[in-house]
């Protein structure tokens, strides 16, 4: 299973079968990088260290529950959407990009693992139709200009232990963008989940429409 082994270690509950549609995928994005450029060759070299592992490391946050609405914007070649696509099977994820040949790939690496919970489309987030649980992204601009975007996109609400909302994955220093954001917000830095170097400066940051009690006790315990 070769690196697939540094998802396990921080993973342990993950099926023998999600761990081998995870350990399926640097082969699937180097035979499609190798057409359709989509991921720097230094991070393919790091594949499972800066792509899958970071886009999982939602899962520190919080686990989907069966039926949950994800939308990923900006997704690329996939991320995080496919890997969190295959840890959360019962899920409905939807990926858009608005480069279809990042959107090409997504629904060949989605097909070659054998997904059937993804929808993956050529248009802009701001075009989107109809309401999510959750809106996740990595980095596609800063955080203002991304929660215009993402206005009446999330439904209000929701089942999950944490409020429906954004789950946006930035590195460096955040404040200021956060400071001209007029609603609750949670930053997680990664360093807390994982042990590698890449993770120091990486960070999760948990944007929703309304405070939540049960959410505060828990951010402030972690």
């Amino acid at each position: 299973m070769g690196k697939v082994e540094k998802v396990k270690k921080y993973f342990h509950e993950l099926s023998p079968g999600q761990l081998k549609q995870l350990g399926m995928l640097q082969e699937l994005y180097q035979e499609w990088n190798a057409r359709i450029n989509v991921i720097s060759r230094r991070d393919m070299d790091h594949f499972y260290e800066r792509h899958v592992l970071h886009s999982l490391s939602v899962m520190k946050l919080v686990r989907f529950k069966p039926g949950t609405r994800i939308m990923d914007v900006g997704t690329g070649g996939g991320f995080p959407g496919i890997p969190l696509a295959i840890c959360f099977p019962d899920c409905r994820f939807l990926l858009v990009d608005s480069i279809g040949k990042k959107i090409r790939v997504v629904r060949e690496v989605a097909a070659g693992v054998g997904l059937n919970n993804v929808e993956a489309l050529q248009v802009r987030a701001e075009e989107v139709r109809g309401r999510f649980d959750f809106v996740v992204s990595r980095a596609v601009t800063a955080l203002p200009g991304f929660m215009k975007w993402m206005e009446g996109k999330v439904a209000p609400g929701g089942v999950n232990d944490i409020p429906n909302g954004v789950l946006y994955l930035k590195g460096g220093d955040l404040q200021e963008e956060i400071r001209s954001l007029a609603m609750p917000v949670e930053v997680y830095p990664l360093s807390r989940f994982f042990d590698e170097p890449f993770f120091e400066t990486k960070k999760l940051v948990h944007l929703y429409g309304r405070s939540s009690k049960k959410f505060s006790d828990k951010s402030n315990s972690s």
